[in-house]
């Protein structure tokens, strides 16, 4: 079974089918054929950042991107570091 991807488009009209008409989740959820947590998933995602939500395959979130540069960041520090320890060890050794 494949797995079924949905546009930011369709996702929005189903959040304000459930929060503006007044649709129960699991009508909702039944009349578009999508599961009923799913739906809610939505409905909750939409509701932190209406302007950010569902941004896409492939495509993150201002924060995300930023967490993730950080942890590029952090892994490259952390082998300058290794690197540095090591070539310290080296020069230590010799002096002796």
């Amino acid at each position: 079974m494949k797995r079924r991807k949905f546009s930011r488009e369709f996702k929005i009209e189903a959040v304000k089918l459930v929060r503006e008409r007044g649709v129960s989740v699991a009508q909702a959820g039944r009349d578009l054929d999508v599961h009923e947590n799913v739906l809610r998933k939505w409905v909750k995602e939409f509701g932190s950042d209406p302007v950010q939500a569902f941004p896409g395959h492939g495509q993150m979130k201002p924060e995300q991107q930023e967490i993730e540069r950080l942890r590029r960041e952090v892994a490259r520090l952390k082998a300058e570091r290794d690197i540095l320890k090591k070539a310290a060890a080296f020069f230590a050794k010799e002096a002796i």
